[in-house]
């Protein structure tokens, strides 16, 4: 039996009408009974149908009363299982493998996952990464059986088998490099910590932080690729030079990434030294190819130089735009490149400061001159002393102490400016120097290389601001080293997610896509007080759709899907 619609005139009727065959076996219908014209059923039409399901036992769900609905939680999941199908798909799903066999009970692999995934979405202290748990619907995790003292253990397993652990991080490396080709950075930032207390083996010491200030930290070296994906990474003690860790750290590389064929190093003006040249020189890969670099020339050691730019400066007199030229230096090949625009504004700069900081001084001479000859002034007296202090500390302070010479030996207030030295200030206004030994490279490539170098360290602003791998609350080194390496793993699946969404032109950065996939939710619902709870996910928008697929990431699914719009 089935219900129709019946036109007879300007009416529609509804009619229940059955089908059947007859004698000959010929399917007819038959209309048992007209319910009435279609726009007067409302009550009755109701009242046919309870009791038809009346009549045939089934359950009458026109009068039934509503549900009981209980909704018990609702946890983003979409940011999480993103994170969990891309750490499952580079494959860092083998540090199973790496901590299957010690002696731990805990899943030392998940909670590992679990901190770097907080890293990412919510970077929380150890404390807190238990109460975000409780906020998210974690992958094949048991999240209500962690605690912090598990959280403490696995971080203590990570340093124990680091070996282990960074022989899987290398493997799943090596596909994602450009073997023919390898453009590689090395850099090192501050990383501020806390806490007063000594440990045996501490690497917090008291160093110059990169925001000019003598702060108790430590040193993190990172090398990454041209492609801004981080390869490598060390914790040093916070007093450590940048120097003197370039050639170990290039050998582990070299070790860890030994099928690659041609190595290009770009560093900056911190690691350019003799010693280090002499030494990059003679490093070879396993192909027997040397290694190649692209260094930058410190500011410090830009007087020698001057000599052998002379005849270049005359090519800069009247330039309007940048200029590279390319000149022979110790074997080497020195690269030029000056910006007019900088130069000008440098040099506005200077003179400006100059300016004021004469006028000053010639103030503080005045004075004192005037106190000489008796004159009475209001204010505090000036003596010889207090003028060459106060004038010394405004000249460090205006980076100028090899220009204006402060005369700290007199027993009177003097001071000079030192003409060959601000000739030579200016000289070296609006330009880079760098030295390589890359044969192939034009000089503008060699420029290029080094100034890509400013996107690379947006990788640190990155461990910085969206990881927080700082300020490190940990004291003990072991906990300071396996900090750095969850925020080093975190800063991996970031650069992929990031190569991955530019690939696309999906116009979002990591955090905006994790934040749009946050909203996708697990829920779960109780119905009539069920024994048994109902759960699902609320339904994919389009943009959350667009970010799986551009990050190439199978979306979740469940059998239960709650429509909860």
């Amino acid at each position: 039996m089935f219900l129709k619609i019946t036109r007879s005139g300007p009416r529609q009727y509804l009619q229940l009408v059955e089908a059947f065959r007859d004698d000959a076996g010929k399917a007819k219908h038959r209309t048992l009974v007209t319910l009435g014209r279609l726009d007067q059923l409302t009550e009755s039409l109701d009242s046919v149908i309870s009791g038809l399901l009346k009549v045939t036992g089934r359950p009458d769900f026109l009068n039934a009363p509503l549900p009981a609905v209980e909704f018990e939680s609702a946890r983003a999941l979409g940011n999480v299982w993103a994170l969990n199908e891309l750490w499952e798909s580079l494959g860092f799903g083998e540090l199973r493998r790496v901590f299957k066999k010690t002696r731990h009970s805990i899943d030392i692999e998940a909670l590992i996952r679990v901190m770097v995934f907080n890293r990412l979405c919510d970077p929380e202290s150890k404390l807190g990464v238990l109460r975000w748990l409780d906020t998210v619907a974690m992958p094949d995790v048991e999240v209500e059986s962690i605690t912090h003292q598990h959280l403490l253990r696995s971080m203590d397993a990570l340093v124990d088998h680091q070996t282990e652990v960074d022989a899987v991080v290398a493997n799943l490396l090596r596909p994602l490099i450009d073997q023919e080709l390898s453009v590689v950075f090395y850099d090192m930032t501050t990383i501020r910590t806390e806490g007063t207390s000594d440990q045996e083996g501490d690497v917090r010491r008291f160093g110059m932080a990169k925001e000019g200030l003598i702060a108790r930290q430590v040193m993190l070296g990172v090398v990454q690729t041209g492609d801004g994906l981080p390869i490598y990474h060390e914790v040093f003690a916070g007093n450590t030079a940048e120097s003197p860790t370039l050639l170990p750290t290039l050998k582990t590389v070299l070790e860890r990434f030994p099928s690659i064929r041609r190595v290009v190093l770009v560093a900056d003006r911190g690691l350019l030294s003799l010693d280090n040249l002499e030494a990059l020189s003679e490093i070879r890969l396993e192909s027997g190819e040397p290694l190649e670099f692209v260094l930058a020339v410190p500011g410090r050691r830009y007087s020698e130089f001057a000599e052998l730019l002379d005849t270049f400066q005359a090519q800069c007199v009247d330039a309007e735009q940048e200029i590279v030229a390319e000149l022979p230096w110790r074997g080497l090949r020195l690269v030029v490149a000056h910006d007019p625009d900088v130069a000008k504004d440098a040099q506005a700069l200077r003179r400006e400061r100059i300016e004021a900081l004469e006028a000053q001084a010639k103030a503080w001479v005045g004075k004192l001159d005037a106190q000489d000859a008796g004159v009475k002034a209001r204010g505090k007296k000036l003596s010889d002393s207090g003028a060459k202090a106060r004038l010394y500390h405004a000249v460090k302070e205006a980076h100028l102490a090899n220009i204006i010479r402060v005369d700290l030996k007199n027993e009177l207030f003097a001071y000079e400016i030192d003409p060959d030295a601000l000739a030579l200030a200016e000289l070296m206004d609006g330009k880079l120097l760098l030295v390589t030994n890359t044969p192939d490279l034009s000089p503008q490539g060699v420029v290029d290389r080094y100034k890509s170098l400013a996107d690379i360290e947006r990788g640190f602003r990155v461990l910085k601001s969206e990881i927080e791998i700082g300020p490190v609350f940990h004291r003990l080194p072991s906990r300071i080293k396996a900090h750095a390496a969850i925020c080093f793993i975190a800063l991996i699946l970031y650069r992929v997610m990031r190569q991955r969404l530019r690939s696309a032109d999906a116009q979002l950065s990591p955090e905006r896509a994790l934040a749009e996939l946050q909203k996708l939710q697990h829920h779960q619902i109780r119905i009539n007080q069920a024994e048994r709870p109902v759960t699902g996910i609320s339904r994919l928008s389009e943009t959350q759709d667009r970010v799986f697929a551009a990050l190439r990431l199978k979306k979740p699914t469940q059998p239960q899907q709650l429509s909860l719009l």
